[in-house]
């Protein structure tokens, strides 16, 4: 083990040239969410704080650091999408994360078609091989030990809904290389792909 470390307190600054932590908590999968306003307006943005947190049922939730588009739809319309972005789908992704305004539709400007969800009314990204349609279950801010509240918000839901190209399927076990999905790494601009060569076993104890 070494005996060299850096240490230091969150509250004081890392003292590096780029915050460690989302290099050490990654690769992340991304939140590729899809939503609609009230007013009938798409959008779709990626967020890399973002998991699935319960199998039974299906539940998967995303962090917004400040009240977005993407949050201030799903608390008005209590649905939303997650679309898995994938190695040819990453150009469309880095440009849905733009700084736009609430009128514009991120579909329209990263050039993805929509597919209509089936059981919810948000829209999904055609060409992503698998997409969930989710029903929020709960919306809640992120408070410091303190209790301080935090401009980041929470956003929970439960699937009820899972569109999976049957190509990603061999005898009912869902490949998960074969799509080529991307996570997002540490650096400004790092992300990983991942690939049959990265894969091993290991059963879990009996």
């Amino acid at each position: 083990m070494t005996e060299d470390w850096h240490f230091y307190e969150p509250v004081n600054g890392h003292g590096l040239a780029h915050d460690p932590l989302n290099a050490i908590v990654a690769p992340r999968p991304i939140g590729w969410i899809g939503s609609r306003s009230r007013a009938g307006v798409n959008n779709l943005a990626p967020y890399s704080f973002f998991n699935l947190f319960n199998y039974r049922p299906p539940l998967l939730g995303f962090a917004s650091q400040g009240w977005k588009d993407s949050v201030a739809n799903i608390a008005d319309t209590k649905v939303f999408t997650w679309n898995l972005a994938t190695v040819d789908l990453a150009e469309p992704m880095n440009a849905s994360a733009a700084m736009v305004g609430p009128e514009v539709d991120e579909f329209t400007l990263s050039g993805l078609a929509i597919a209509e969800g089936k059981l919810v009314a948000a829209p999904r990204v055609a060409a992503s091989p698998v997409s969930f349609e989710c029903r929020l279950t709960q919306l809640i801010r992120l408070e410091t030990k303190e209790g301080r509240e935090l401009d980041q918000w929470l956003v929970l839901g439960e699937a009820v809904g899972i569109h999976i190209a049957t190509a990603m399927i061999d005898d009912g076990i869902y490949q998960t290389a074969r799509a080529r999905p991307i996570l997002r790494g540490g650096g400004p601009a790092d992300y990983f792909e991942i690939t049959e060569a990265a894969r091993f076993e290991m059963r879990r104890p009996g």
